[in-house]
């Protein structure tokens, strides 16, 4: 072999030192991602233990930190193999030992698994959530449909008093109107009733009054002249009398049913005769409207007093 080739690595030191930096680039970054996400720890606690509780499906994913542990353990065989560069000896060395040193910092990886994962349990607590609140839900829906039938019931119920409320109330009217009904037709009998005896009454008290001729008894306030005499002081009177005298006379009249004068007598004298007799020519040339009771026309008396004054 010639120096050149002895200066020059063999293929397989530079195939293991092109893997040792990769290894440790991929340790770098998953390095870099555990350091990186605790800082998710930021988000508001959530003290629900279902997030604690489902951790047990976790372990599957530390594989990953494994596999890195895997790629760079070929490393190791390689360290026996440089025979004739030594200068490079130093150089694996150097690089491997960060591989030992690396090997705990990708154990807090997988230790701590809760801080790391969080973020990735984010869709497990959820799921977990969805399955255990499942029965909750059903529970919820359970009691809003028991709710809902206890309130439907309610409604119905208060729909049955309102109808009966509302029938009742009719019922009360319809009975009122016919006790108003009831009632009026019972004063209007009573009415026709008392018409009926009081048409009875007057007409048996006009039979009686019709079939009786016996006079009544009227004042001169009762009585309407049909046509009124002229009461005027006779001549042949004065003869007797001083100018200025006030002479009374007070006539009896007998008022037959049409208003004709029957009868006229003196009931009280002025003190003078001729008087007397001319007041009751005078009187008995009259004629009154007939006088009536209870409708019917009767015979009545009429006193009737006169004044007359001298001229």
């Amino acid at each position: 072999m010639s120096s050149t080739d002895l200066d020059a690595p063999p293929l397989k030191l530079i195939l293991a030192a092109i893997i040792i930096v990769v290894g440790l680039h991929v340790l770098t970054a998953v390095a870099l991602v555990a350091i990186k996400t605790p800082e998710i720890k930021v988000e508001p606690e959530k003290d629900t233990p279902p997030i604690e509780i489902e951790m047990v499906t976790l372990p599957a994913e530390t594989k990953e930190p494994e596999v890195a542990m895997d790629t760079a353990e070929p490393v190791k065989p390689i360290q026996p193999q440089p025979r004739s560069v030594t200068t490079t000896k130093p150089e694996i060395v150097k690089e491997s030992q960060p591989l030992a040193k690396t090997k705990p910092a990708v154990k807090p990886v997988v230790t701590s698994e809760k801080p790391n994962l969080k973020p990735k349990t984010k869709a497990q607590p959820d799921t977990t959530k969805a399955v255990e609140n499942e029965p909750f839900k059903h529970e919820v829906k359970r009691q809003e449909s028991i709710l809902t039938a206890q309130a439907d019931a309610l409604a119905a119920d208060n729909k049955r008093k309102i109808l009966a409320a509302q029938a009742e109330k009719a019922a009360q009217e319809a009975q009122q109107l016919a006790d108003a009904k009831a009632a009026r037709e019972a004063q209007a009998e009573a009415d026709a009733k008392k018409a009926a005896a009081e048409a009875a009454a007057r007409a048996k008290a006009q039979a009686a009054a019709a079939a009786s001729n016996t006079p009544v008894n009227f004042t001169a306030t009762n009585a309407n002249w049909a046509s009124r005499p002229n009461f005027s002081f006779p001549t042949s009177a004065a003869r007797r009398a001083r100018s200025g005298d006030k002479l009374t006379v007070i006539l009896v009249l007998r008022v037959n049913k049409q208003g004709g004068i029957d009868n006229v007598r003196v009931a009280q004298s002025s003190g003078n005769r001729l008087l007397d007799q001319a007041a009751q020519k005078q009187a008995d040339s009259g004629k009154f409207k007939p006088f009536t009771e209870a409708g019917v026309p009767v015979v009545g008396n009429v006193t009737l007093p006169i004044e007359y004054v001298v001229p």
